[in-house]
Parts: structure tokens; sequence; C-alpha cells
């Protein structure tokens, strides 16, 4: 069985592997093949790989390089994780919004929308090379903003099975069983809403409905966390008002003062990303290391390899247990469009990811998910049409975007710090 990591040279790709190697008996994987279009890094990323696999005793082939078709042909599983313009693209994006007092992030906001309009051609030429290649196989997307992309990707090449994912849910499930004392693999979610835009409003332990003990186990977690000089954090009124233990990526909506404020005090997270990368590097060098390194867990992608790898396990398995992912809602939240992509529980199969029935959204909570929803099939509809209007109309009607009268200057400055990584918008 085959697995094709897209952006392979990732420092994220070590804990992929870990991953697997914990899970081989269950996802008997024999051939791993990393694609990237940084040769360098991606030479010191598989021979890592190869030691990491070496030193656990297993017999996985991997190869590398830098041919898509190559790379991906015949697989049974592929994982994308790119980032189009690397994080020197990102620090830009956050600059920019930093620019216009907006929030400047990698996956909300402007920064979201650039980072959209450069990766979903390339994500479109990925999928549709995958229907070409290996028609068989199962796409986990990774790449952020990932709901959008993960959308992007359903609506334009939906004859290959695409699911989206992303490492806060498993967290997030790690951290409340954590805070209420109690394992994880008990943890159940009544979770609903977008990538990065998501509300748990009940939590089961067992069989048991414990949801308000949860979300106050959260919320003193969260305030043990909070301290005097750090990033924005939940209060206990917010967490209280909210009634629901809100996604991190929440405060940027809930809390957008504040962290325009905090941002123009500090680096931008890109900026730290590159120092922890620049370690990981000269780490993954190290001809005697054979696990991953304790710095991993800076990068951002805690627990990564757990979401990925299980959820390919349960795939391959044929398990019928539940996941948190990016998937079409097909009636499963009433009252939303069946065809918008929501990150919500599904029941994995070999087929993939079927949404699991649940309640309609509370008025608060639906308009913010609608308005959002709406931004990025109107970023898509740019990035695929090349039509402006769509692009600043996506910009104003982003919740955390600029106001008109700033939108054209927005969109200007966009165009020239992405120029030629903006596809039919280059020109």
């Amino acid at each position: 069985m085959k697995l094709a990591v897209i952006g392979g040279g990732s420092t994220y790709t070590p804990e992929l592997i870990d991953g697997i190697i914990k899970r081989h008996h269950r996802l008997p994987i024999s051939h791993i093949h990393l694609i990237d279009i940084e040769p360098t890094k991606l030479m010191i990323i598989a021979a890592f790989a190869k030691r990491m696999i070496k030193a656990a005793g297993l017999n996985i082939e991997i190869e590398f390089g830098t041919d898509l078709a190559a790379g991906v042909r015949g697989a049974s599983f592929v994982v994308s994780q790119f980032r189009v313009g690397t994080q020197a693209a990102r620090h830009r994006d956050e600059l920019l919004g930093r620019k216009y007092q907006l929030v400047g992030q990698e996956t909300v906001g402007v920064g979201g929308f650039a980072k959209a309009l450069r990766t979903i051609p390339v994500a479109l030429n990925v999928a549709r090379t995958i229907v070409a290649e290996a028609p068989e196989a199962k796409l986990l997307n990774f790449t952020n903003p990932a709901g959008l992309i993960t959308q992007a990707i359903i609506q334009e090449v939906p004859q290959l099975t695409t699911i989206g994912l992303c490492n806060v849910p498993w967290n997030t499930r790690i951290e409340v069983a954590e805070a209420m004392g109690v394992s994880a693999d008990e943890v159940t979610f009544d979770y609903i809403g977008l990538n990065h835009l998501s509300w748990i409003r009940g939590v089961q332990v067992g069989n048991q409905d414990r949801s308000l003990e949860a979300i106050k186990a959260f919320r003193s977690l969260t305030i043990e966390k909070g301290k005097p000089g750090d990033s924005p954090a939940w209060t206990q009124s917010s967490i209280d008002l909210l009634q629901a233990i809100p996604n991190y990526y929440l405060s940027y909506y809930y809390s957008e003062k504040a962290w325009v404020d905090y941002q123009s005090q500090h680096p931008t997270r890109a900026s730290e990303v590159m120092k922890i990368e620049e370690v990981l590097i000269e780490k993954f060098k190290d001809e005697a290391l054979v696990t991953k390194p304790e710095e991993l867990m800076q990068r951002g992608g805690a627990y990564y390899s757990d979401s990925a790898a299980e959820l390919m396990a349960d795939i391959h398995t044929n398990a019928g247990t539940t996941h948190i992912v990016n998937t079409l809602n097909n009636g499963a939240v009433p009252g939303f469009p069946d065809d918008a992509v929501m990150e919500i529980p599904a029941v994995i199969t070999s087929s993939g990811a079927t949404s699991i029935k649940t309640t309609q959204m509370r008025g608060d909570i639906d308009s913010l998910v609608r308005s959002v929803k709406d931004f990025e099939l109107l970023t898509i509809n740019a990035a695929v049409t090349g039509n402006e209007d769509s692009a600043l109309r996506a910009l104003i009607t982003n919740p955390i975007g600029p106001d008109i009268s700033d939108a054209r200057d927005v969109w200007a400055d966009l165009r020239k710090e992405n120029a030629g990584m903006i596809g039919l918008f280059n020109a």
C-alpha cells in the first residue's frame, strides 16, 4: 500500500511518519513517496524518515522527488500539506493585515484569503493529477486554510474522495479530557462549524452527558493558561456567554481588536516559525537522530500524526468510527446547504466520511458560519474564474476583513505582494 505526501519536505513530515510507525499493524503501508519542490529540504526529511523507519524495525520503502504525477501514481492515500510561497508569503500576509489594522493570520481574515488564492490553483492541479494517476486514492487535505481548500477540491473535482483534516479537534479532545481527569478515548463531542470556526456544544464521557462540567473544566484550564503578556485569551465571562467550548481561532473573531493590538507589538508568527524550522532542519540532519525531536511540538502540529494516521487506519480497516473532519454537510446540519463543507463528526469507512445528523445551529453561531462560508465560496469563485468583483466581495464579506473603503487598496497590495503566485490574477 502506497502513501504519497505532497509537501513532503515539510518539517511536519516526521510527525506523520511517527504516526504511521505507531499504527503499522493497522495501516500496513509499504511505500511512502515524498513530493516537494525544495530538493534540499526534501533530501534531509527523506533521510530522517528512513532512519526513523529503520529504528522502528519496519520495512517501508521511502522515495522522494519533485515529479507530482510519478509521486502519486498508484497511491492508496495522498496527504496534502504544502504551502505555496513558503513562510515568507505567510509573513507578508501577516504584515498586510497589520498595515490596515486588521488581524494578520495564516488561515483567517485577509491572510487566509491571500493564502487561499495562492493555494487553490495548485490544489486543484494536485487533485486532477491524483484522479489521473491514482483514481482510487483517498486525499487527506491538511493544506490550509483546510476547510476552504477542501471545499474547492470537492466542488471542482468531485470524483476524487477528499477529506479535510485539522489537528485542532484532536488536540481539544485531549485538553478537555485532561481538564476533566478522564481518558480521551471516552470523550465525544457535539461539535459544529467550519475549520477554525467551530464550537463544542456538548461533551459526553462514555454514555453520560457531562457538558456543563466540561465547559467549567475548559474555562478553568484556559484561565490558568492565560497569563499577563500572553496573546489574547478566553475569559470566564466570554466562555460563560458562549455556553460552549470555542475553537481557539474563534478568538480572532470575538476579540478582533485585542488581536490587532497584540500583533502590532509582537513579531509575526511566520518569523517565529522560520526560526523554529531552522533549528528543526539542523536537528533532522543529525544522523544519530532516529525519533522525532521535542522541538517539533513548538512547530504547531501537535498530534498531527495521530489525527492523520488514525484516520487512514480507520479508512483502511473500514472501522466505522467517528472522526471530526471537513466533509460535505449532506443534511447533517438542518438548514445549511448540503454541498457546504463543514467541520463536523462523520462516520469513517473504507468509502470515506459520512456526516452524522445533528441539530440546528444556534442563531449567533449560524450567522457567523454563514458569513464565513459565503466568504469561502466567493474566494473559490474568484480563484477559479479570475473574477475581481468576487475577490473584492470576498474581502468585505469576511467578518474580520477590511471596510469597503479599504478593500480595493488591500486587494491592490495583496496582488503586488503575491505577484506570480495567484493563478488567474497574475496577469
